[in-house]
């Protein structure tokens, strides 16, 4: 079978099992050949081990963002035909109100710190992109679901971070509202 992926010709890179295994899986989910349940939060929280001469990762990173954007377009013609345009509205609606607290919470205080030890992602680095966000739901400000994906933060020991969990699930939930109003 021909690989799916460009392979990496010195140093480690995505296992091609697990990146084959994945999108063949993924693609009879996608086409009603599997009873599978799969969606868009399975692509997102997927996950590969890193092996010598594996895929290239950033080529398999942006087939996973095209995989989430297309099961999250499948996701929503499947609810509006089932319960109606403005019922999908309403959703979107309700889950962006979801993250509107976090929102208007001071800089520095959106999240929790990490654990003693542990290492966190920059606050002001986070705040920043919160802020974007905030500008986006509040005045249609330019931000795409690549932006969210693909938000990269420093690490930092301490009080000078978010805590990871909490940062990555809030983005998970944003990512979710911008794709469903994509």
């Amino acid at each position: 079978m021909a690989d799916l992926f460009r392979r990496v010709k010195s140093g480690r890179g995505y296992d091609t099992h697990e990146v084959d295994d994945f999108f063949n899986r993924a693609q009879a989910v996608y086409e009603g050949r599997s009873s599978e349940r799969m969606g868009p939060e399975a692509v997102r929280t997927a996950a590969f081990s890193q092996v010598k001469g594996g895929y290239d990762e950033p080529q398999v990173d942006g087939a996973l963002d095209r995989l989430d954007n297309a099961f999250t377009r499948k996701q929503r013609a499947e609810f509006i035909a089932e319960h109606g345009q403005q019922a999908w509205l309403d959703k979107i609606v309700e889950r962006a109100t979801t993250l509107y607290d976090r929102l208007g919470r001071p800089d520095g205080k959106k999240f929790s710190p990490p654990e003693r030890g542990q290492v966190g992602y920059d606050r002001i680095q986070v705040d920043a992109l919160l802020h974007r966000l905030a500008d986006y739901f509040n005045n249609g400000a330019a931000l795409t679901s690549s932006d969210v994906r693909h938000a990269v933060f420093t690490p930092v020991r301490g009080r000078r971070g978010y805590a990871m969990g909490p940062v990555d699930a809030y983005l998970d939930r944003a990512l979710e509202v911008i794709l469903a109003a994509e």
